[in-house]
């Protein structure tokens, strides 16, 4: 809810609130159940905003539901990953090879990712079936995954050389790589630090330059 909003709410209960205190008519019990009125009113006009808010929100996570969002999937031909590139706004393409064994571990991590950041599109498809795309995003080594915002392409991750270089690397680790894009949310444990790091009032860069001083 904005702060205009919470104003218009607030600013004429609070006019009210001051009448009332200022009627020298009413009785202590009278004064109290004109404030109590005036109080449930305030609250249930905040309530029923509230109520359309969340109608909405659901009516959006129903229609993002029915496009496949919270799902990770094969798309078999590149014609509708440029449907779906360029009509969602936040999107993750991995091009693989069926029989590339690195590609199988990168699905195995993109499938959990995509429920936890349902407002973004997880999709794959066999560069076999996107020779256009391949040669325009210069895929060339595998396993590929590009990220698009806004039918953009913004980053690309290509093999492990950013995930440690190793088989072995977490679902965790694939993901705060693809936040960096912004093509998904920060992990929770990423954003808890940086509120550590902002009360305490530092960050890894501050620390940094202290050691480049010292």
């Amino acid at each position: 809810m904005s702060n205009s909003a919470d104003q218009n709410i607030d600013e004429p209960a609070d006019e009210r609130v001051q009448e009332v205190l200022e009627d020298g008519n009413l009785s202590d019990t009278e004064l109290l159940g004109e404030l109590e009125n005036d109080e449930d009113s305030v609250i249930a006009n905040i309530r029923e905003r509230r109520m359309e808010q969340l109608k909405q929100e659901m009516a959006k996570m129903q229609e993002m539901r029915q496009h496949n969002h919270g799902t990770y999937e094969e798309i078999p031909n590149e014609k509708d990953i440029l449907k779906i590139t360029t009509s969602t706004k936040l999107c993750v393409v991995h091009f693989f090879h069926k029989e590339f064994r690195r590609c199988q571990i990168i699905d195995k991590h993109l499938a959990p990712i995509s429920q936890k950041h349902f407002k973004t599109r997880f999709v794959k498809i066999n560069v076999e079936n996107a020779p256009f795309l391949v040669e325009k995003l210069k895929v060339q080594v595998l396993p590929c995954v590009v990220s698009f915002i806004d039918g953009i392409s913004v980053d690309r991750i290509v093999g492990f050389e950013e995930l440690g270089n190793t088989d072995s690397f977490t679902a965790a680790a694939l993901e705060l790589r693809l936040s960096k894009s912004g093509v998904i949310s920060k992990p929770e444990s990423q954003r808890s630090e940086e509120q550590r790091k902002t009360i305490f009032g530092f960050s890894g860069g501050d620390d940094d330059d202290d050691d480049d001083d010292d």
